[in-house]
C-alpha cells in the first residue's frame, strides 16, 4: 500500500530547496567568483533544466494518466488530475517566461543607439 504524498508540501519543499540554491548562487555572485561568461552559461543551463522539468512533467502526466485509464491499481485518479494541474501549470509558466523573454528582446533590438 503506498502512502500519499501531499503534494503542497511537496510544492513547498522544492521551493524551498530553489531558494537555498538561489540564494547560494546570488552569494557566489557577489563574491565576483563567476565571470560574465559563466553567468550567461548558467542563465542557459537553467532555462535548458527548465524545459526538460516541463517535458519529464507533461511526460510523467500521460504516463499516469495511460496507467489509470489502462486500470492499473497503484494509480488513483487524484494523483493523475495533481500531476496533470501540475504540469498545465509548468507549461503555462514557461509560456510567461517565453513571451517575457521575447519582450525584453524586441525592446531592445527597437533601442537606437
Amino acid at each position: 500500500m503506498t502512502v500519499p504524498v501531499n503534494p503542497l508540501t511537496s510544492a513547498l519543499q522544492q521551493m524551498q530547496s530553489m531558494a537555498a540554491e538561489a540564494a547560494g548562487e546570488s552569494k557566489a555572485a557577489s563574491l565576483g567568483e563567476q565571470s560574465g561568461a559563466a553567468t550567461a552559461g548558467s542563465f542557459a543551463t537553467a532555462l535548458k533544466s527548465s524545459i526538460d522539468k516541463i517535458s519529464d512533467d507533461q511526460n510523467k502526466a500521460v504516463g499516469e494518466s495511460q496507467a489509470f485509464e489502462m486500470g492499473s491499481p497503484n494509480v488513483s485518479l487524484s494523483d493523475v488530475m495533481v500531476d496533470m494541474q501540475k504540469a498545465n501549470l509548468g507549461l503555462q509558466f514557461g509560456l510567461q517566461v517565453r513571451n517575457k523573454l521575447v519582450a525584453a528582446y524586441n525592446d531592445i533590438m527597437q533601442m537606437s543607439i
